[in-house]
């Protein structure tokens, strides 16, 4: 009963952030993005696969109306050389990517592979958004070279 009372109060703790997120910054976008993520870990909770979370993440981005696509591949270039490809998890209506994890604790390594994808990919924002652990985290990251005025 106590984890049901704390995950309450941790969603309620996450509202409030994505409300003063909203009015800093007035990006209803990325708030319906996140909406949809939370929702998917108060159903699921935390403990699954990434796959999973992939998958009704996918659902509930269909129910708020938000075009995606997911694992789209990106060419990436060494000085003008393809040397390989990656995949990131959503592209959401070509303006946001968005990188899953399903991990008990975000690593630094994790939001330089989402900073990363925003290079390859030549978008200004992104979301890490991690499901692994008891409440839902997410990190909203920028694109230093395309916002140069924006911040981590």
């Amino acid at each position: 009963m106590e984890d049901a009372k704390t995950n309450r109060n941790c969603l309620n703790q996450n509202s409030q952030n994505l409300q003063d997120y909203q009015n800093k910054t007035g990006d209803k976008f990325t708030y319906r993005i996140i909406g949809c993520a939370m929702k998917v870990h108060s159903t699921l909770g935390n403990g699954f696969q990434e796959v999973i979370y992939q998958r009704c993440l996918a659902i509930e981005l269909c129910k708020a109306g938000l075009e995606f696509e997911r694992e789209k591949e990106q060419t990436i270039y060494y000085e003008n050389i393809e040397v390989g490809t990656r995949r990131a998890d959503f592209i959401i209506e070509d303006r946001v990517i968005v990188e899953l994890k399903a991990l008990t604790n975000i690593e630094p390594v994790h939001l330089a592979q989402t900073k990363n994808y925003l290079e390859a990919y030549k978008f200004p924002i992104g979301l890490l958004i991690n499901f692994g652990s008891k409440s839902l985290e997410y990190k909203l990251v920028f694109n230093k070279k395309l916002n140069q005025n924006l911040q981590d």
